[in-house]
């Protein structure tokens, strides 16, 4: 019977382990030094932990400024951000979450990556970063601990716009739409993809995105598209079947160039439509048209950006929307204008059984029932006289206004 020949290695194999092994220990190694997770710095300080957080219950008598931080902000947001109890800022890098006595909770920063979108949903931080992939580079911060919660990393575009709510979170710009869920899987691409994994899954690759809210299962978009007139609004689910190929329900095509959404309810979205009687449309999953109102110039829609992202705000019977001069006030389920409010300088914040709205005199406090203004709340905001955008962190109110974010202690 015969054996099998032991092998023995030789001098020469010895050799080519050794380089074959010296090559992926410096690739490795050139990885780790060279990667985003090296150049990237998470630090706690004094983090809430998982505590209830205590509200306002009512509107305040008095509000004093408590201290004010500086925020380069992102594009398409407005308001102040706000979670857990902490006020979150960023600039160019950085994100930062503060107490509300403003000591600083915890901090996220890249030292070689620019911050391209900023975002907060189920109690985390969502922070997006410029990379070798374009804003696809993504990590998700538990906010009352400061503790990782996910990330991902993806091809995307290379200037994008926030697009949240209280069940996704993504972003939009001329070219695609993405929205991942709470631990970053991402439910919708949309648009165009670049190197699709399967021909067709894309129904409107070669239009230009305009505008794009969602709310629970409901995603709304406008776009453009090459040899056709006026704008087109879909309305598409938050959870296809596969995320790579859209399921859109509702196409409707608005003949003016230029219209843009300004709401989303669970069953409808609205566009403010531009032109010599601009008009606010809205249109439900079915395409029926559910409201319609002529309104005024909006400055927001006509000096903005592309993708246009509006300044909205949720109360617990109304959306919102800050058209640059008023505010209005939508019903849920059909998005028909409810009120209207000429004196408002920036979206509101709900307390208790009221709106507080900011105003140039401070803060009014609204019954959004009866639409009456009961008091207002004097707000000294000094030599400012841009926007100012509302949220509540806590007991405190907090305003943004432009370049900085400053914090009202009741009183």
């Amino acid at each position: 019977m015969s054996r099998t020949p032991i092998l023995s290695a030789s001098r020469k194999d010895w050799i080519a382990t050794g380089v074959i092994t010296a090559v992926c220990a410096l690739a490795v190694g050139g990885a780790y030094f060279t990667s985003d997770i090296r150049s990237a710095a998470l630090t706690t300080e004094n983090t809430p932990g998982d505590v209830e957080v205590q509200v306002l219950a009512e509107a305040p008598n008095k509000l004093a400024e408590a201290y004010t931080l500086d925020n380069a902000g992102v594009p398409g947001e407005h308001k102040p951000l706000v979670t857990a109890g902490l006020v979150v800022t960023n600039d160019a890098r950085t994100v930062h979450a503060t107490n509300q006595d403003g000591s600083e909770a915890w901090s996220y920063s890249r030292k070689n990556d620019d911050i391209c979108s900023l975002g907060t949903a189920w109690n985390k931080v969502v922070v997006t970063y410029r990379t070798g992939v374009g804003c696809g580079d993504v990590v998700s911060i538990d906010a009352a601990t400061g503790q990782y919660a996910n990330t991902r990393s993806a091809i995307n575009s290379e200037d994008v716009v926030s697009v949240t709510s209280n069940d996704r979170i993504g972003t939009v710009s001329t070219d695609r739409i993405d929205l991942w869920r709470s631990d970053l899987v991402r439910t919708v691409e949309y648009g165009d993809v670049e190197a699709p994994q399967e021909p067709d899954m894309q129904p409107n690759a070669d239009c230009t995105i305009s505008s794009a809210l969602t709310r629970t299962e409901n995603v709304a978009l406008t776009e453009s598209c090459p040899n056709e007139s006026g704008t087109w609004m879909r309305l598409m689910k938050g959870t296809p079947e596969d995320s790579r190929k859209p399921e859109v329900t509702t196409n409707v095509q608005l003949p003016e160039d230029g219209a843009r959404l300004v709401a989303i309810g669970q069953e409808a979205a609205t566009a403010y439509v531009p032109g010599p009687t601009p008009a606010l449309r809205s249109f439900d999953k079915t395409g029926t048209e559910t409201a319609t109102r002529t309104v005024a110039e909006s400055p927001a829609v006509t000096e903005g950006t592309t993708p246009f992202a509006p300044a909205t705000a949720d109360l617990p019977h109304h959306m919102t929307w800050f058209d640059g001069t008023r505010l209005y006030l939508f019903t849920p389920t059909e998005l028909k204008v409810d009120r209207v409010f000429e004196d408002a300088i920036g979206t509101p914040v709900a307390v208790g059984e009221r709106m507080l709205m900011p105003t140039d005199k401070g803060i009014a406090v609204v019954d959004w029932a009866t639409g009456e203004t009961e008091r207002t709340i004097p707000v000294d905001r000094g030599g400012y006289s841009g926007p100012v955008y509302l949220a509540m962190a806590g007991t405190t109110i907090v305003e943004s206004r432009g370049a900085q974010t400053v914090v009202l202690a009741a009183s």
